[in-house]
């Protein structure tokens, strides 16, 4: 939360996030793994995981995609090829900091993004079977802090564990002398008080104030810089949560997912530059709350899915791999006739993440984190063992 987006929302806005706590206070100070970072891309919409890394080397995938896909493919390996807008992406693979996991969905399988995006959020099995975020359920027992590089703190880092939010304004400063009549004014106010200093901090302490409006088309990268700050903070948070739409392509996909594509692309680079050395240290998982069609329709566009893709990257990462069980493109292999079947569920990779960068135990993430998940054990996705 920034000044600006703090004046632009008032001090009733302010004042319901100060009694409920997720937006302007602090989570507990970090007790493990401190130099540890974790990022979380949410692609709210579905991505299309044929799209993005195509399986070329399936038998079926050349009459179901190939005349829809472009021809400059990045290779990966003998089956796999990745979206060509990704040049980014594809020389962290070339660089062995990436894994891509195929064939994933969370336990969810109808296809409503709103149901959907809770499941993905939620971390549970059904829609609204639980009401708190799985990664602030982490944050309970990995006592590190986060913060949301949003408007609103999402699902996946509400809970017990408050944690801060910051997004660039589309508003101009204002006035300082007006900051500093609101300050004193509200300065022996045990909620506002407080609110307004921690806002103030976040916008001046990790180089935000010399951050100006954004165009739309370069807020995911905005996000992507402000976040590697944070995160590089002496003291500021370590795990952080960001969101790019767009990627409900039912018309003109091929068009239109390239430009999604290239945004994802150069805000995840603008990460990695940002985190500089930390880099070595993160990982970044980037995930969709649900797939598309197999087949095109008849507006040049697909359909909500099932099974789609998700890239675990970042210095922490040895990869260099598709992980995958692959179900294959036939008729008689796609999910209900038309989707991508699952193979993976996406749970498993979070657990992996959680267990091997962040340290937390089997028992919890079955348990706590994850509950009533035991039967998905967790994947080893930073490493090639």
């Amino acid at each position: 939360m920034d000044r600006r987006t703090f004046l632009r929302h008032g001090l009733a806005l302010l004042a319901a996030g100060a009694v409920s706590g997720p937006r302007f206070a602090l989570a507990a100070g970090m007790r493990t793994a401190p130099e540890r970072r974790f990022v979380f891309v949410i692609l709210r919409g579905a991505l299309d995981g044929l799209a993005a890394v195509a399986p070329i080397g399936d038998p079926a995938y050349a009459a179901l995609r190939g005349k829809h896909d472009e021809a400059e493919l990045r290779p990966l390996d003998d089956f796999f090829a990745l979206h060509p807008k990704l040049e980014f992406v594809h020389g962290v693979w070339q660089a062995r900091e990436l894994t891509i996991v195929h064939a994933v969905a969370t336990g969810y399988r109808d296809r409503s993004h709103f149901d959907a995006q809770q499941v993905l959020e939620s971390g549970g099995e059904r829609a609204f079977e639980l009401r708190t975020g799985w990664l602030n359920r982490a944050l309970q027992l990995d006592g590190v802090r986060a913060m949301a590089l949003s408007t609103a703190v999402p699902l996946t880092l509400r809970g017990d564990v408050p944690v801060d939010s910051w997004a660039p304004s589309t508003l101009t400063d204002p006035d300082p002398d007006l900051l500093e009549r609101i300050g004193r004014m509200y300065q022996e106010d045990p909620q506002l008080g407080p609110a307004l200093v921690r806002a103030r901090a976040l916008h001046n302490g990790a180089g935000m104030a010399d951050r100006e409006t954004v165009a739309p088309q370069q807020y995911f990268l905005e996000l992507a810089k402000a976040a590697g700050a944070f995160l590089t903070a002496p003291a500021g948070p370590r795990i952080a949560v960001m969101e790019l739409s767009g990627w409900d392509t039912h018309t003109q996909q091929v068009a239109r997912l390239a430009k999604q594509l290239e945004l994802l692309d150069r805000g995840l680079a603008g990460l990695r530059d940002a985190l500089g050395e930390a880099w070595r240290q993160t990982v970044v998982l980037v995930a969709t709350e649900f797939g598309r069609t197999v087949r095109f329709n008849g507006s040049h566009g697909t359909d909500h899915g099932t099974a789609t893709v998700a890239f675990v990257l970042g210095g922490a990462v040895s990869g260099g791999r598709v992980l995958t069980d692959w179900p294959g493109l036939g008729d008689s292999q796609l999910w209900q006739g038309r989707d991508l079947r699952p193979t993976i569920d996406l749970r498993a990779v979070q657990k992996g993440i959680l267990r091997d960068h962040l340290g937390l135990t089997n028992a919890a993430l079955d348990r706590e984190i994850f509950p009533g998940s035991s039967r998905i054990p967790a994947v080893t996705v930073l490493s090639r063992s």
